[in-house]
Protein backbone atom coordinates (compact mmCIF):
# COMPACT_ATOMS: atom_id res chain seq x y z
CA UNK A 1 0.00 0.00 0.00
CA UNK A 2 1.24 3.09 -0.82
CA UNK A 3 0.34 4.56 2.58
CA UNK A 4 2.94 2.20 4.10
CA UNK A 5 5.76 3.76 2.52
CA UNK A 6 6.10 1.50 -0.63
CA UNK A 7 6.01 3.15 -4.50
CA UNK A 8 7.02 1.87 -8.18
CA UNK A 9 9.26 4.25 -9.25
CA UNK A 10 9.93 2.26 -12.81
CA UNK A 11 8.99 -0.15 -14.94
CA UNK A 12 10.20 -1.82 -18.51
CA UNK A 13 10.22 -4.12 -20.52
CA UNK A 14 13.54 -5.58 -21.40
CA UNK A 15 14.38 -6.90 -24.94
CA UNK A 16 13.53 -10.48 -24.16
CA UNK A 17 9.97 -9.49 -23.25
CA UNK A 18 10.09 -9.46 -19.33
CA UNK A 19 9.31 -7.30 -17.02
CA UNK A 20 11.62 -5.19 -14.80
CA UNK A 21 10.34 -3.27 -12.26
CA UNK A 22 11.52 -1.19 -9.11
CA UNK A 23 10.22 -0.80 -5.73
CA UNK A 24 10.94 1.03 -3.29
CA UNK A 25 10.79 -0.29 0.32
CA UNK A 26 9.54 1.64 2.74
CA UNK A 27 12.07 3.38 5.19
CA UNK A 28 11.91 2.42 8.93
CA UNK A 29 12.88 4.49 11.50
CA UNK A 30 11.80 8.40 12.76
CA UNK A 31 15.30 9.73 10.31
CA UNK A 32 12.55 9.62 7.40
CA UNK A 33 10.68 12.59 8.86
CA UNK A 34 14.27 14.63 8.68
CA UNK A 35 13.91 16.49 5.14
CA UNK A 36 17.53 15.83 3.80
CA UNK A 37 17.36 12.35 4.37
CA UNK A 38 14.09 12.52 2.12
CA UNK A 39 15.74 14.93 -0.46
CA UNK A 40 18.85 12.36 -0.50
CA UNK A 41 16.79 9.24 -0.68
CA UNK A 42 14.41 11.01 -3.29
CA UNK A 43 17.85 11.68 -5.22
CA UNK A 44 19.14 8.00 -4.73
CA UNK A 45 16.12 6.70 -6.60
CA UNK A 46 16.52 8.71 -9.17
CA UNK A 47 19.84 7.64 -9.71
CA UNK A 48 18.71 4.22 -9.68
CA UNK A 49 16.30 4.77 -11.80
CA UNK A 50 18.53 6.09 -14.62
CA UNK A 51 20.68 3.06 -13.69
CA UNK A 52 18.19 0.38 -14.43
CA UNK A 53 16.77 2.48 -17.51
CA UNK A 54 20.45 2.19 -18.59
CA UNK A 55 20.22 -1.40 -18.50
CA UNK A 56 17.68 -1.83 -20.75
CA UNK A 57 19.25 0.39 -23.21
CA UNK A 58 22.69 -1.65 -22.76
CA UNK A 59 20.55 -5.13 -23.54
CA UNK A 60 19.28 -3.53 -26.41
CA UNK A 61 22.50 -2.36 -28.14
CA UNK A 62 23.83 -5.55 -27.52
CA UNK A 63 20.97 -7.53 -29.41
CA UNK A 64 21.51 -4.57 -32.65
CA UNK A 65 25.28 -4.82 -32.21
CA UNK A 66 25.23 -8.41 -32.50
CA UNK A 67 23.09 -8.01 -35.58
CA UNK A 68 25.26 -5.83 -37.17
CA UNK A 69 28.45 -7.60 -36.31
CA UNK A 70 27.00 -10.60 -38.16
CA UNK A 71 26.58 -8.03 -40.88
CA UNK A 72 30.41 -7.23 -41.01
CA UNK A 73 31.28 -10.70 -40.76
CA UNK A 74 29.35 -10.88 -44.09
CA UNK A 75 30.91 -7.40 -45.71
CA UNK A 76 34.32 -8.56 -45.17
CA UNK A 77 33.47 -12.07 -46.96
CA UNK A 78 32.22 -10.49 -49.83
CA UNK A 79 35.19 -7.85 -49.63
CA UNK A 80 37.41 -10.44 -49.80
CA UNK A 81 35.61 -12.37 -52.61
CA UNK A 82 35.37 -9.49 -55.04
CA UNK A 83 39.14 -8.30 -54.59
CA UNK A 84 40.14 -11.91 -55.63
CA UNK A 85 37.57 -11.80 -58.54
CA UNK A 86 39.01 -8.62 -59.26
CA UNK A 87 42.71 -9.68 -59.80
CA UNK A 88 41.78 -13.22 -61.72
CA UNK A 89 38.60 -11.20 -63.45
CA UNK A 90 39.88 -13.42 -66.43
CA UNK A 91 38.47 -16.51 -64.44
CA UNK A 92 35.42 -15.06 -63.43
CA UNK A 93 32.59 -14.84 -65.97
CA UNK A 94 30.95 -11.28 -66.32
CA UNK A 95 27.50 -12.16 -64.57
CA UNK A 96 29.29 -13.48 -61.84
CA UNK A 97 31.42 -10.47 -61.21
CA UNK A 98 28.11 -8.34 -61.44
CA UNK A 99 26.76 -10.33 -58.76
CA UNK A 100 29.40 -9.27 -56.71
CA UNK A 101 29.20 -5.66 -56.93
CA UNK A 102 25.67 -5.55 -56.57
CA UNK A 103 25.97 -7.12 -53.35
CA UNK A 104 28.49 -5.11 -51.85
CA UNK A 105 26.89 -2.00 -53.11
CA UNK A 106 23.93 -3.10 -51.21
CA UNK A 107 25.80 -3.61 -48.13
CA UNK A 108 27.91 -0.34 -48.18
CA UNK A 109 25.36 1.47 -46.90
CA UNK A 110 26.23 -0.17 -43.47
CA UNK A 111 29.50 0.61 -42.95
CA UNK A 112 28.33 4.12 -41.00
CA UNK A 113 25.75 2.62 -39.57
CA UNK A 114 28.27 0.09 -37.71
CA UNK A 115 30.68 3.01 -36.65
CA UNK A 116 27.76 4.64 -35.16
CA UNK A 117 26.38 1.45 -32.92
CA UNK A 118 30.37 1.33 -31.81
CA UNK A 119 30.63 4.53 -30.58
CA UNK A 120 27.03 4.41 -28.97
CA UNK A 121 28.66 1.31 -27.23
CA UNK A 122 31.20 2.84 -25.95
CA UNK A 123 28.86 5.87 -24.78
CA UNK A 124 26.69 3.22 -22.78
CA UNK A 125 30.00 2.34 -21.19
CA UNK A 126 30.71 5.29 -19.73
CA UNK A 127 27.74 6.44 -18.83
CA UNK A 128 26.73 3.42 -16.78
CA UNK A 129 30.63 3.72 -15.18
CA UNK A 130 29.55 7.30 -14.09
CA UNK A 131 25.99 6.37 -12.97
CA UNK A 132 27.69 3.64 -10.61
CA UNK A 133 30.40 6.06 -8.92
CA UNK A 134 27.24 8.78 -8.48
CA UNK A 135 25.48 5.68 -6.66
CA UNK A 136 28.27 4.73 -4.77
CA UNK A 137 28.67 8.36 -3.34
CA UNK A 138 24.87 8.64 -2.53
CA UNK A 139 24.81 5.54 -0.86
CA UNK A 140 27.95 6.69 1.19
CA UNK A 141 26.02 10.05 2.09
CA UNK A 142 23.32 7.76 3.28
CA UNK A 143 25.07 6.05 5.46
CA UNK A 144 27.24 8.47 7.26
CA UNK A 145 23.71 10.36 7.93
CA UNK A 146 21.94 7.05 9.05
CA UNK A 147 24.68 6.83 11.57
CA UNK A 148 22.74 9.85 13.83
CA UNK A 149 19.48 8.76 14.49
CA UNK A 150 16.52 11.53 14.44
CA UNK A 151 16.86 12.62 18.30
CA UNK A 152 20.66 13.04 18.16
CA UNK A 153 20.58 15.22 15.07
CA UNK A 154 17.91 17.48 16.78
CA UNK A 155 20.59 17.98 19.77
CA UNK A 156 23.23 18.64 17.71
CA UNK A 157 21.13 21.32 15.74
CA UNK A 158 20.08 22.60 19.21
CA UNK A 159 23.69 22.92 20.38
CA UNK A 160 24.61 24.76 17.37
CA UNK A 161 21.69 27.33 18.04
CA UNK A 162 22.60 28.00 21.36
CA UNK A 163 26.01 28.51 20.36
CA UNK A 164 24.99 31.03 17.52
CA UNK A 165 22.82 32.41 19.91
CA UNK A 166 26.04 33.23 22.06
CA UNK A 167 27.73 34.31 19.38
CA UNK A 168 24.32 37.05 18.57
CA UNK A 169 24.78 38.44 22.09
CA UNK A 170 28.31 39.62 21.24
CA UNK A 171 26.71 41.60 18.51
CA UNK A 172 25.85 44.29 19.90
CA UNK A 173 22.99 47.12 18.40
CA UNK A 174 23.35 48.42 15.55
CA UNK A 175 22.70 51.39 13.00
CA UNK A 176 20.43 50.42 9.86
CA UNK A 177 22.14 50.77 6.70
CA UNK A 178 19.94 48.91 4.11
CA UNK A 179 16.39 47.16 3.89
CA UNK A 180 16.12 44.29 1.75
CA UNK A 181 13.03 43.72 -1.43
CA UNK A 182 9.97 42.89 0.14
CA UNK A 183 9.17 39.46 0.81
CA UNK A 184 5.32 38.67 0.13
CA UNK A 185 4.03 36.19 2.13
CA UNK A 186 0.63 36.40 1.95
CA UNK A 187 -2.05 38.26 0.63
CA UNK A 188 -5.62 38.79 2.94
CA UNK A 189 -7.83 40.77 4.76
CA UNK A 190 -9.05 44.39 3.86
CA UNK A 191 -6.28 46.76 2.90
CA UNK A 192 -5.56 47.69 6.75
CA UNK A 193 -4.35 45.34 9.20
CA UNK A 194 -1.66 44.30 11.27
CA UNK A 195 0.17 41.08 11.92
CA UNK A 196 3.12 39.96 14.38
CA UNK A 197 4.87 37.04 15.93
CA UNK A 198 5.89 37.41 19.20
CA UNK A 199 9.08 39.66 19.56
CA UNK A 200 10.38 37.91 22.61
CA UNK A 201 10.48 33.66 22.71
CA UNK A 202 12.00 30.68 22.25
CA UNK A 203 12.58 29.75 18.59
CA UNK A 204 11.12 27.29 18.67
CA UNK A 205 7.46 29.42 18.99
CA UNK A 206 6.63 30.29 15.74
CA UNK A 207 3.05 31.61 16.23
CA UNK A 208 1.07 34.57 14.14
CA UNK A 209 -0.96 36.82 15.24
CA UNK A 210 -3.72 38.78 12.52
CA UNK A 211 -5.50 41.41 12.88
CA UNK A 212 -7.64 42.86 10.16
CA UNK A 213 -9.05 46.32 9.82
CA UNK A 214 -8.12 49.50 11.66
CA UNK A 215 -10.94 50.05 14.59
CA UNK A 216 -13.73 48.34 16.54
CA UNK A 217 -12.04 45.01 15.82
CA UNK A 218 -12.08 42.66 18.33
CA UNK A 219 -11.12 39.11 16.78
CA UNK A 220 -7.31 38.14 16.87
CA UNK A 221 -6.21 35.01 14.76
CA UNK A 222 -3.46 32.98 16.20
CA UNK A 223 -1.69 30.57 14.06
CA UNK A 224 0.14 27.99 14.88
CA UNK A 225 2.90 28.19 12.69
CA UNK A 226 4.13 30.88 9.52
CA UNK A 227 3.44 28.10 7.18
CA UNK A 228 0.13 27.57 8.90
CA UNK A 229 -0.61 31.62 7.96
CA UNK A 230 0.34 30.97 4.63
CA UNK A 231 -2.30 28.45 3.80
CA UNK A 232 -4.68 29.60 6.58
CA UNK A 233 -5.41 27.07 8.41
CA UNK A 234 -4.79 25.70 12.32
CA UNK A 235 -5.46 28.70 14.37
CA UNK A 236 -7.75 29.55 17.66
CA UNK A 237 -9.28 32.99 17.84
CA UNK A 238 -9.24 35.10 20.69
CA UNK A 239 -11.84 37.86 21.24
CA UNK A 240 -10.85 40.79 23.17
CA UNK A 241 -12.79 42.51 25.81
CA UNK A 242 -12.28 46.04 24.75
CA UNK A 243 -12.02 46.48 20.59
CA UNK A 244 -8.41 47.91 19.21
CA UNK A 245 -7.51 51.75 17.51
CA UNK A 246 -5.49 51.73 14.50
CA UNK A 247 -3.07 49.05 13.83
CA UNK A 248 -0.26 49.51 16.23
CA UNK A 249 -0.12 46.45 17.94
CA UNK A 250 2.29 44.70 19.03
CA UNK A 251 3.23 40.81 20.90
CA UNK A 252 5.86 40.40 23.52
CA UNK A 253 6.32 37.81 25.44
CA UNK A 254 3.04 36.16 25.66
CA UNK A 255 1.00 39.61 25.68
CA UNK A 256 -0.56 41.68 23.42
CA UNK A 257 -0.30 45.47 23.63
CA UNK A 258 -2.92 47.65 21.57
CA UNK A 259 -4.27 50.76 21.85
CA UNK A 260 -8.15 51.03 23.38
CA UNK A 261 -10.92 52.04 20.68
CA UNK A 262 -11.90 55.71 21.33
CA UNK A 263 -9.45 56.50 24.44
CA UNK A 264 -5.79 56.46 24.55
CA UNK A 265 -5.61 53.64 27.22
CA UNK A 266 -2.59 50.76 26.52
CA UNK A 267 -3.96 47.57 27.31
CA UNK A 268 -1.98 44.13 27.62
CA UNK A 269 -3.95 41.47 27.33
CA UNK A 270 -2.49 37.83 27.78
CA UNK A 271 -3.32 34.97 25.57
CA UNK A 272 -2.77 32.23 27.73
CA UNK A 273 -5.33 33.38 30.36
CA UNK A 274 -7.41 34.94 27.49
CA UNK A 275 -7.56 38.31 30.06
CA UNK A 276 -6.71 41.63 30.58
CA UNK A 277 -3.60 42.15 32.53
CA UNK A 278 -3.42 45.84 33.02
CA UNK A 279 -4.38 48.92 31.05
CA UNK A 280 -3.58 52.28 31.56
CA UNK A 281 -3.77 56.04 30.26
CA UNK A 282 -1.28 57.73 27.88
CA UNK A 283 -0.74 61.24 29.93
CA UNK A 284 -2.29 63.45 27.30
CA UNK A 285 -1.50 61.51 24.10
CA UNK A 286 -3.79 62.12 21.52
CA UNK A 287 -6.55 59.72 20.44
CA UNK A 288 -9.40 59.02 17.80
CA UNK A 289 -7.84 60.33 14.51
CA UNK A 290 -6.13 63.33 16.60
CA UNK A 291 -2.63 62.87 15.55
CA UNK A 292 -2.72 60.15 13.12
CA UNK A 293 0.39 58.91 10.46
CA UNK A 294 -0.33 60.08 7.53
CA UNK A 295 -2.61 57.34 6.41
CA UNK A 296 -4.81 57.82 9.01
CA UNK A 297 -6.81 54.97 10.44
CA UNK A 298 -6.64 56.21 14.08
CA UNK A 299 -2.99 55.27 14.05
CA UNK A 300 -2.28 58.03 16.89
CA UNK A 301 -0.61 55.53 19.08
CA UNK A 302 1.93 52.70 18.16
CA UNK A 303 3.79 50.28 20.45
CA UNK A 304 6.63 49.04 19.14
CA UNK A 305 9.51 46.88 20.70
CA UNK A 306 13.11 46.91 20.24
CA UNK A 307 15.88 45.07 21.42
CA UNK A 308 15.81 47.59 24.66
CA UNK A 309 11.88 46.11 25.20
CA UNK A 310 8.45 48.14 24.72
CA UNK A 311 8.39 51.55 23.49
CA UNK A 312 5.02 53.42 22.39
CA UNK A 313 4.95 56.14 19.99
CA UNK A 314 2.59 58.87 19.90
CA UNK A 315 1.77 62.75 19.98
CA UNK A 316 0.71 65.84 22.33
CA UNK A 317 -0.70 68.76 22.27
CA UNK A 318 1.83 70.05 24.41
CA UNK A 319 4.27 69.08 21.79
CA UNK A 320 2.49 70.91 19.28
CA UNK A 321 2.03 67.29 17.23
CA UNK A 322 5.26 66.44 17.27
CA UNK A 323 6.03 62.50 17.54
CA UNK A 324 7.15 61.65 21.15
CA UNK A 325 8.87 58.04 21.69
CA UNK A 326 8.60 56.99 25.45
CA UNK A 327 10.02 54.15 27.16
CA UNK A 328 7.12 51.93 28.67
CA UNK A 329 7.12 49.02 31.30
CA UNK A 330 5.65 45.98 29.86
CA UNK A 331 4.69 44.85 33.36
CA UNK A 332 2.43 48.08 34.52
CA UNK A 333 2.38 50.26 31.69
CA UNK A 334 3.95 53.03 33.31
CA UNK A 335 6.01 55.23 31.07
CA UNK A 336 9.39 55.52 31.92
CA UNK A 337 10.29 58.36 30.30
CA UNK A 338 10.10 59.92 26.89
CA UNK A 339 11.70 61.50 23.99
CA UNK A 340 10.48 64.64 22.17
CA UNK A 341 11.73 64.00 17.98
CA UNK A 342 10.70 67.27 16.55
CA UNK A 343 9.27 64.90 13.69
CA UNK A 344 5.42 66.11 12.92
CA UNK A 345 3.60 62.86 13.29
CA UNK A 346 1.16 63.80 10.42
CA UNK A 347 3.81 63.83 7.89
CA UNK A 348 5.15 60.53 8.97
CA UNK A 349 3.70 58.02 6.77
CA UNK A 350 4.61 54.70 9.53
CA UNK A 351 7.80 54.18 12.04
CA UNK A 352 9.66 51.42 14.15
CA UNK A 353 12.11 51.18 16.11
CA UNK A 354 15.55 49.12 15.73
CA UNK A 355 18.15 49.59 19.16
CA UNK A 356 16.66 52.34 20.38
CA UNK A 357 16.75 54.88 17.45
CA UNK A 358 13.28 55.63 15.80
CA UNK A 359 12.97 55.56 12.03
CA UNK A 360 10.48 57.64 10.20
CA UNK A 361 9.25 57.07 6.49
CA UNK A 362 8.19 60.37 4.75
CA UNK A 363 5.40 58.48 3.39
CA UNK A 364 3.09 55.55 3.11
CA UNK A 365 2.48 55.86 -0.47
CA UNK A 366 4.78 54.37 -3.37
CA UNK A 367 8.06 56.07 -3.38
CA UNK A 368 8.47 56.21 0.32
CA UNK A 369 11.94 56.39 2.12
CA UNK A 370 13.68 56.29 5.58
CA UNK A 371 13.75 59.72 5.87
CA UNK A 372 14.55 60.12 9.78
CA UNK A 373 16.01 58.80 12.77
CA UNK A 374 16.22 59.58 16.32
CA UNK A 375 18.72 58.36 18.45
CA UNK A 376 17.04 58.23 22.08
CA UNK A 377 20.35 57.13 23.78
CA UNK A 378 21.95 60.86 22.39
CA UNK A 379 18.37 62.65 22.11
CA UNK A 380 19.67 63.58 18.66
CA UNK A 381 18.04 63.02 15.07
CA UNK A 382 19.56 63.00 11.44
CA UNK A 383 18.01 62.93 8.40
CA UNK A 384 18.31 59.87 6.49
CA UNK A 385 18.38 58.57 2.92
CA UNK A 386 17.71 54.82 3.14
CA UNK A 387 15.34 53.06 -0.35
CA UNK A 388 12.19 51.47 0.97
CA UNK A 389 10.63 49.49 -1.70
CA UNK A 390 6.75 49.99 -1.38
CA UNK A 391 5.64 47.32 -3.67
CA UNK A 392 1.67 47.82 -3.07
CA UNK A 393 1.67 51.54 -2.62
CA UNK A 394 -0.47 51.61 0.17
CA UNK A 395 1.10 50.59 4.11
CA UNK A 396 -0.71 50.99 7.22
CA UNK A 397 1.41 49.11 9.51
CA UNK A 398 5.38 48.60 10.09
CA UNK A 399 6.97 47.05 12.47
CA UNK A 400 10.27 45.52 13.49
CA UNK A 401 11.16 42.20 14.90
CA UNK A 402 13.86 42.22 17.43
CA UNK A 403 14.10 38.30 17.81
CA UNK A 404 13.74 37.83 13.85
CA UNK A 405 15.43 41.39 12.73
CA UNK A 406 13.06 41.90 10.01
CA UNK A 407 10.39 44.27 9.74
CA UNK A 408 6.81 43.34 9.55
CA UNK A 409 4.25 45.26 6.89
CA UNK A 410 1.07 45.02 5.87
CA UNK A 411 0.58 46.93 2.57
CA UNK A 412 -2.67 47.02 0.59
CA UNK A 413 -4.07 43.57 1.37
CA UNK A 414 -0.35 42.04 1.71
CA UNK A 415 1.64 40.76 4.54
CA UNK A 416 5.08 41.78 3.74
CA UNK A 417 8.72 41.46 5.26
CA UNK A 418 11.68 42.85 5.23
CA UNK A 419 15.12 42.05 6.02
CA UNK A 420 17.47 44.71 7.48
CA UNK A 421 20.94 45.06 7.49
CA UNK A 422 22.58 47.00 10.61
CA UNK A 423 25.95 48.18 11.10
CA UNK A 424 26.47 46.22 13.90
CA UNK A 425 29.40 47.07 17.33
CA UNK A 426 31.10 44.21 18.52
CA UNK A 427 31.20 44.19 21.94
CA UNK A 428 33.93 41.57 23.11
CA UNK A 429 32.79 41.24 26.87
CA UNK A 430 29.68 39.50 25.19
CA UNK A 431 27.24 41.89 26.84
CA UNK A 432 24.52 44.39 24.71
Amino acid sequence: SPDEGWQVFTSAQAPDGKCLCTAVIPVQGSCSRDLRSLQLRQLLEKVQNISQSMEVLDLRTFRDLQYVRNTEALMKGLDSRLRVASEGHKALNARSFQDLKEKMRELLPLLPVLEQYKADSRLIVHLKDEVRNLSGILLAIQEEMGAYDYEELQQRVLLLEARLHACLQKLGCGKLTGVSNPITIRASGSRFGSWMTDTMTPSTDSRVWYMDGYYKGRRVLEFRSLSDFVSGQNFVQHLLPHPWAGTGHVVFNGSLYYNKFQSNVAVRYHFRSRSVLVQRSLTGAGYNNTFPYSWGGFSDIDFMVDENGLWAVYTTNQNAGNIVVSRVDPHTLEVLRSWDTGYPKRSAGESFMICGILYVTNSHLAGAKIYFAYHTNTSSYEYTDIPFHNQYSHISMLDYNPRERVLYTWNNGHQVIYNVTLFHVINTAGEL
